[in-house]
């Protein structure tokens, strides 16, 4: 669950730009990642994030492609909140890495950070302090070389 003091952040931050648009805004829902080895992507993202599996979904033939596909949805983290769902197209490869970068917030960040690499994750670029933005940041990559940027507040 995102602590409330990220909400409590000023006028300048990005609820705010959001909120003053005018529009009236969509909730962001899910997160589809696509992956080559789908249990292998799933033992990782429930040991290093510690997110639990909500419903599986395994189609002949989907709405994604017309084709066969096997997908994992994980439980949001928080009330409200949107969920990951790792997909296996059956029928064809994963897109090339760096097509999104998935963010989590952590209250440990170096913690974090070495249960991904004993997961097989890999440090993209180690955890820096940002005081500017009241943040501890780093980027990992997990075991297929998905981009991960992990944020402690401060």
């Amino acid at each position: 669950m995102v602590p409330a003091s990220f909400y409590e952040r000023g006028e300048d931050e990005m609820g705010d730009i959001a909120a003053g648009s005018g529009m009236a805004l969509s909730h962001f829902a899910f997160c589809k990642l696509i992956v080559d080895d789908l249990e292998g992507a799933a033992a990782f993202y429930r040991q290093v994030f510690g997110i639990v599996d909500w419903h599986r979904v395994t189609k002949k033939v989907s709405a994604t492609t017309g084709g066969p596909i096997d997908e994992i949805t994980f439980r949001p983290t928080g009330d409200g909140g949107p969920s990951l769902t790792l997909l296996k197209l059956a029928d064809k490869p994963a897109p090339p890495r760096g097509e999104t970068i998935l963010g989590f917030i952590t209250p440990d960040i170096a913690a974090l950070v070495e249960r991904a690499v004993t997961a097989g994750g890999r440090i993209a670029t180690p955890i820096k302090a940002q005081p500017e933005h009241r943040i501890k940041v780093a980027f990992i990559e997990d075991p297929e070389g998905h981009l991960i940027e992990i944020i402690e507040l401060t």
